[in-house]
């Protein structure tokens, strides 16, 4: 099969949905199929197969970690023509997400959408977080999916919510899956030297983006109350963000920074030894669609404390691999962390064995081969886009357009006033 991705986030980003498109990807090649790659431009360099294509894009939004594509040259057509593709993939539904329907539809190709992301959550990266952008955001995915074949929801959750909003075409839940025997075998004991962890510290980690999505003030100060409260324990931070700062005030301010290990952006064996060095994983956010970084903490053996949310309810069994918090509290989670870190040592063996044994139904091999049938399924078969649901989602288009123009044009005259970009910098 010949498989065309469009998304607006690809390597050297870090990110859930980067890292979905890739694992994804190189799963089908490794299976004999030709896929292609349509992302964003970004400054960092990146070893860039003769199948990724990049479109000119904005960098590090408005102080984000994302990119905001730019209208896509007229070269990428001919790419497209060149590589024939018979399924269109769009990994959001917008900005490239764009470009995808025009191929799909052009092209009389079958287009499949996965819906990674709660975009409502993600409106205060635009300023002047207007509520009529959350809106327009809400009919905007909803509309894309509605003019998809068929469309891919990470979890039961996501899938029941989209339907609530009004998306009737088929949804099929197929998570993003991990290769679980890259996360069996670290060295923790190794990453705890390096990091200056006593061998015998009770640690909790976390893994992720810090931003302010991610809830990580609540999480901090959840943890914060526990290492006041046991002095053999630490906490383990990988990723970096704009909420780094905010985290580190918490546990400053609870006198327990010194036990606080910010170790950035782990990859490879790194962030395997880093599983491998936590006692309990830690993971407050309530925007997910599925959260990856659950399944990689159960495959290598460690149990997740979180709280009940989309995403972490899939994958969370209360008693059994982890923690599943019912209330946002901070009491309730700190409760739960004591209670992993109270299990006597046969118990807390039985709980890593249960962690490892509930990450198999994530597996890649599972997850690609539900999603190669899903293609199957569709191949040749390209929906009617109703000319209703067409002009309804180029309406939101535009109505979208016209706020980002107004947003747009106040940046720039602000930028000429300071004498600064639009992003910020001089």
């Amino acid at each position: 099969m010949r498989i065309a991705m469009f998304t607006n986030s690809y390597l050297p980003q870090v990110g859930g949905v980067a890292r979905s498109v890739e694992r994804f990807t190189c799963a089908y090649r490794r299976l004999g199929h030709r896929v292609l790659v349509v992302a964003p431009e970004y400054r960092e360099p990146s070893d860039d197969d003769p199948d990724v294509v990049r479109v000119p894009a904005i960098q590090h939004f408005n102080g984000s970690d994302f990119s905001v594509t730019l209208p896509v040259s007229l070269g990428l057509s001919e790419v497209i023509d060149d590589f024939q593709p018979e399924i269109i993939h769009a990994h959001h539904p917008f900005l490239i997400g764009n470009t995808a329907l025009r191929v799909a539809a052009e092209r009389g190709l079958p287009l499949v959408f996965t819906h990674h992301t709660m975009y409502e959550h993600y409106t205060h990266y635009v300023p002047l977080h207007l509520e009529a952008l959350r809106r327009y955001v809400l009919e905007l995915s909803t509309g894309f999916a509605n003019l998809s074949d068929r469309v891919i929801a990470p979890s039961r959750s996501v899938a029941e919510i989209l339907e609530q909003r009004g998306v009737r075409r088929p949804i099929a839940v197929v998570p993003t899956g991990v290769e679980l025997e890259q996360f069996e075998r670290g060295d923790g004991a190794a990453f705890r030297r390096r990091h200056e962890i006593d061998s015998d510290a009770f640690v909790i980690g976390h893994v992720g983006r810090l931003a302010p999505e991610k809830n990580l003030a609540f999480l901090a100060r959840a943890v914060a109350d526990v290492l006041a409260r046991r002095p053999r324990s630490g906490f383990v931070v990988i990723g970096a963000g704009v909420s780094r700062q905010a985290m580190r005030d918490i546990f400053a301010g609870a006198n327990v920074l010194e036990r606080v290990r910010f170790a950035g952006i782990c990859t490879g064996s790194d962030l395997v030894d880093a599983y491998h060095a936590m006692d309990l994983f830690a993971f407050a956010s309530k925007t997910e669609t599925q959260g990856m970084v659950l399944v990689e903490a159960l495959a290598a053996g460690c149990p997740v404390a979180a709280l009940d949310a989309p995403g972490a309810r899939e994958v969370v069994r209360d008693g059994e691999n982890g923690r599943l918090i019912v209330c946002e509290d901070e009491a309730a989670f700190a409760e739960a962390i004591d209670w992993a870190a109270n299990l006597p040592a046969g118990r807390r063996e039985r709980l890593r064995r249960r962690a490892r044994q509930s990450a198999e139904p994530f597996s890649t091999d599972r997850c690609v081969r539900s999603t190669l049938d899903i293609y199957s399924q569709v191949l040749g078969q390209a929906g009617d886009r109703p000319a209703a649901e067409i002009t309804r989602w180029a309406s939101l288009q535009r109505s979208l357009q016209r706020e980002w123009d107004i947003w747009a044009n106040r940046a720039r005259a602000l930028a000429e006033s300071i004498g600064t970009e639009p992003n910020g910098k001089s």
